[in-house]
């Protein structure tokens, strides 16, 4: 059967839809322009950092922006830099009515979630305001936080967090104007209190850029007695002439 449904349709790149071997892959070239995460890294958000991965009983390493900025999560990671085939799938997601890039992506950003996945660990994704999910269809983030608490036989609450007041999109906003674009904006429903607390949780997002509506979801979740709470996102945003942090926090240019 399988044979006969690829032989119909054929296996296509996630990315431009070109000739693969297998589904949920990415053809050569779009591979070459996926830059996964891995080895050092930030411990807070999961920007990678150049240097050798940290060791066991080392304190973690933080970015610059982690930094400056302290973030009100335990700890955080990411599947791919916000760029070239990781840009192009996390917008397509998004933006382009392809809900069904969700079970790879969420299958890529499960490998990468890994080591946040705690015993008892719930899976909560970042809301949308109804007026919005209503235009779009689907959330996103809910769509990669089904499939990653499936990869890991964790319970999922899609519904755990709402947003309250509907804000107006971060794209092109300042740090300073994102964090205040969605501060208080988003709380824990009051029927998902009683399952959140006292649990830790694993956030889920597609992109993470400043950091301000994770920040936002964390501290609700904070407040409604969860914890210890870590982010997961598909997609880092990261600036040119990352730092490097030893143990002393004292940066190095890349």
């Amino acid at each position: 059967m399988k044979a006969t449904v690829a032989t119909v349709f054929p296996p296509q790149c996630l990315d431009c839809g070109g000739p693969v071997a297998d589904s949920g892959a990415l053809c050569p070239t779009c591979w070459g322009e996926a830059d996964f995460i891995g080895g050092c890294i930030c411990d807070r958000c999961g920007a990678p950092l150049p240097g050798l991965a940290a060791v066991e009983g080392e304190e973690p390493l933080a970015c610059d922006e982690c930094l400056a900025t302290p973030r009100p999560w335990a700890q955080g990671r990411a599947s791919l830099v916000y760029a070239g085939s990781g840009r192009r799938l996390a917008l397509a997601l998004k933006h382009a009515d392809r809900p069904d890039l969700a079970p790879a992506l969420g299958r890529w950003l499960a490998v990468a979630a890994a080591p946040l996945v705690a015993p008892k660990t719930l899976v909560v994704p970042v809301p949308m305001h109804p007026l919005r999910l209503l235009r779009r269809k689907y959330n996103q983030a809910a769509l990669l936080a089904a499939a990653v608490a499936r990869a890991h036989g964790l319970r999922v609450l899609p519904a755990a967090l709402r947003r309250q007041r509907h804000t107006p999109m971060q794209d092109h906003r300042s740090v300073e104007d994102r964090f205040a674009n969605v501060s208080g904006a988003i709380t824990v429903a009051r029927r998902a209190q009683a399952a959140v607390a006292g649990r830790p949780v694993l956030l889920i997002d597609d992109v993470m850029a400043s950091g301000a509506t994770l920040a936002a979801a964390a501290e609700a979740l904070e407040a409604a007695g969860a914890g210890p709470v870590a982010v997961a996102v598909l997609a880092r945003a990261v600036k040119d002439g990352a730092m490097r942090h030893d143990s002393l926090g004292h940066g190095r240019a890349a």
